[in-house]
């Protein structure tokens, strides 16, 4: 299978490897990548209306063409340093054909999608279940105006409308930034109970291509958590840092609780993950997620938002770590982040790479486009937005190879190159 990972496992007589592949296998930040999963915009971004956008998180509405266009440079980038792209719409709409289970999948999301009226939730059922799959996961995807569907009804609720709302189903234009449904880690993956309205049904594709697509299914792809856990957690603060530690944000999309109970779930279930930090950064829209704010280029090299240290340079930092005597959880705090990273990368000397250099005009305006938001394909090797020219060039100075896109359109619903991606296979670093 194009994309896995291959480990060698020898037999008991020590001779003859046997062969295991792996469709997950994310044991690094910065390691070479080799799988990702995007989502290519669609008809939900012209879906957005002044009215509504700031209900769906946006603060713009993208030009769609010119965002499919800036999207599609992305993912031949990714391409032509052999990555191999897969799309969340396919995957999904391949995976409910693969299991049979479309009229289930349907009516979950229809469940999902607050649909008062029993009348409206059968003709919206008939109508998406007249289509073929991928049609019918886009229009999912794009949401369902009411001038789409006919509803015959007798009730007087069905036939006076006194919101005015033009949806039945509301569109999903976060789906791009399939960084924050699920994040894949260890040969295993979270399936996020995300924390807005807006966004929570997103992680039900997820949950789909991971259970039922013939690439996944059967495969031993473990779920330390489900999108039915009661606690908030999203991919954008979860951070791989080595196949012994992940950092989790404490942000305004995922709160302590739920980092503390993953970090339950690695630790009992037997990963590699020895580690959990737990950093905290400021609760605004701005920094929503750990990787607006630091992200890994290299073995020793992060971009980092100056604007989440304190003026000493400190932040509150907290390792999470097993007592295997007694077998419960120990944290312990800190505030030299340096250090602690030092301790778990086992380096001699980090490099935090200033958003805009720290300048107190450039900093802020380009973390507001993601400037610290990178996609390490390899160590040292990023992808960015091109618009963020100052830490760009920051971090070629530093030796960082940087592959940049343009951002004009992609760079209006406020999420970066990692933001857009979620990688399923990487090498090991």
């Amino acid at each position: 299978m194009e994309g896995t990972t291959t480990d060698k496992h020898f037999t008991s007589d020590g001779k003859q490897p046997e062969e295991k592949t792996k469709p997950i296998h994310i044991f690094s930040e910065i390691g070479e990548l080799k799988t990702v999963l995007l989502k290519r915009p669609g008809r939900e971004i012209e879906n957005l209306t002044p009215d509504i956008m700031e209900r769906l998180l946006f603060d713009d509405i993208p030009h769609l063409p010119v965002l499919q266009k800036e999207h599609d440079q992305f993912a031949d980038a990714l391409r032509e340093n052999g990555v191999e792209v897969l799309y969340l719409e396919q995957l999904t709409a391949e995976a409910i054909d693969a299991a049979g289970i479309k009229e289930s999948f349907v009516e979950k999301m229809l469940d999902e999608s607050d649909i008062q009226s029993e009348t409206v939730y059968t003709a919206l059922k008939n109508y998406l279940l007249s289509m073929d799959t991928l049609a019918m996961v886009e229009t999912i995807m794009a949401g369902v105006k009411k001038t789409d569907v006919d509803v015959e009804s007798k009730h007087l609720a069905d036939i006076v409308d006194n919101n005015q709302y033009p949806f039945y189903m509301d569109p999903m234009p976060n789906l791009y930034f399939t960084r924050d449904p699920g994040a894949a880690m260890g040969n295993g993956l979270t399936i996020n109970n995300m924390t807005y309205d807006a966004r929570k049904r997103e992680s039900l594709f997820l949950e789909t291509s991971i259970l039922h697509h013939p690439r996944f299914k059967d495969s031993g792809v473990k779920i330390w958590r489900d999108r039915n856990e009661s606690t908030r957690i999203e991919g954008g603060d979860e951070l791989i840092l080595s196949d012994k530690a992940v950092a989790i944000g404490i942000s305004q999309r995922t709160e302590p609780q739920a980092i503390e109970e993953l970090a339950r779930q690695l630790f009992e279930k037997n990963s590699s993950f020895e580690k959990v930090l737990a950093i905290k950064i400021p609760n605004v829209r701005a920094m929503m997620h750990l990787d607006t704010v630091f992200t890994m280029i290299d073995h020793n090299k992060f971009t980092i938002h100056p604007g989440i240290l304190r003026l000493d340079g400190s932040i509150d930092t907290y390792t999470l770590q097993n007592d295997r005597e007694t077998n419960e959880l120990n944290i312990t705090h800190e505030t030299d982040l340096q250090k602690v990273l030092k301790e778990v990368l086992q380096v001699p000397e980090l490099n935090l790479i200033q958003c805009g250099g720290g300048d107190v005009i450039a900093a802020p305006r380009e973390q507001w486009s993601d400037g610290s938001n990178t996609l390490a394909i390899a160590p040292g090797v990023v992808v960015t937005y091109d618009r963020n020219y100052v830490s760009n060039k920051l971090m070629r100075e530093q030796g960082v190879k940087v592959i940049e896109i343009e951002s004009s359109e992609l760079s209006r619903g406020r999420g970066g190159p990692r933001c857009m991606s979620m990688p399923l296979v990487r090498k090991d670093r």
